[in-house]
């Protein structure tokens, strides 16, 4: 078996990265498609700033994982070219998009059995699965081969640490994350949410306080609570059509971090925001703990 042949890099577009950010990075992004009020679209068909404004007007939305022949279509275009695969999932505990990518895996590997087809569940997600996409990109263009960068990803994957808030609870209430009571006697007193990702990559609660200034003063303190000495100044954010406030959360950041540090800003992406909703605001960095 060729230790040294090229492999390919894939993500998804739930990586949530500025479309600059990732022209520069030597990956492909598979795409998780979502409907809004039944019309169905990718990343590529509507703008964030449409996709937002449309949920402000209440828009239904609705998301799907990517689908099995997806993956064997791009899967099989690397390995036909002569690469190998490793594959960065969505976090299994939010989507069924890694348990298909098993699927593939093992049909290809059958079909190629002397290839090299990884998959690794990020049990991350937005900006938090970018964050490790980031890490992955700096080693692969360092020179790790495909299984080094697979247990690399695998050895910081729980330092890669999400704090969030939203800015409307009717969004979980439709995602089943808080009860239709809760939602609404939040809405009426102001009750922001604070949230993080846990080690399994499952949304969890952390505790609320009321008003959006609150909300953004928390998530410091849930930063602090978790920060470690970060191996790489570069920490991401995203936000749902909220862009005050994250340039706000920017600057607490290099207050955390220190002013070196790089702070990359990107919208929360459709199939994230279609369950947190408008005014979402997630931070990421590396930590101690997530």
């Amino acid at each position: 078996m060729d230790n040294n042949r090229p492999y390919t890099l894939f993500c998804d577009t739930t990586c949530d990265l500025p479309e600059e950010r990732l022209a520069q990075m030597d990956c492909k992004l598979l795409p998780l498609s979502f409907e809004v009020d039944g019309e169905t679209f990718t990343t590529d068909t509507i703008t964030m700033k449409e996709f937002y404004t449309r949920m402000r007007n209440d828009a239904r939305t609705k998301t799907s994982q990517i689908p099995v022949g997806v993956y064997e279509k791009a899967f099989e275009e690397e390995l036909q070219k002569g690469r190998d695969v490793l594959y960065l999932a969505f976090s299994s505990g939010l989507s069924g998009s890694y348990a298909s990518s098993l699927i593939v895996r093992d049909e290809l590997k059958d079909k190629y059995p002397d290839r090299k087809i990884i998959v690794v569940d990020s049990l991350a997600a937005s900006s938090g699965e970018g964050l490790l996409l980031i890490y992955a990109e700096k080693k692969k263009r360092e020179g790790y081969s495909i299984e080094k960068l697979a247990e690399y990803i695998e050895e910081i994957r729980p330092h890669i640490c999400h704090v969030f808030t939203v800015d409307d609870l009717k969004y979980l209430f439709r995602g089943g994350r808080v009860s239709r009571g809760a939602a609404i006697a939040g809405t009426m007193l102001g009750i922001k949410p604070l949230l993080n990702v846990d080690d399994e990559g499952h949304l969890i609660p952390q505790g609320k306080v009321r008003g959006r200034k609150a909300s953004i003063k928390a998530l410091g303190e849930m930063i602090k609570e978790r920060a470690g000495v970060n191996p790489n100044p570069i920490v991401t954010m995203s936000h749902g059509d909220c862009i005050d406030d994250a340039l706000a959360a920017e600057n607490m950041m290099k207050e955390i971090f220190g002013r070196d540090t790089e702070v990359v800003i990107a919208y929360t992406g459709p199939v994230i925001g279609a369950h947190s909703g408008p005014g979402t605001l997630a931070l990421f960095f590396y930590g101690d703990k997530r």
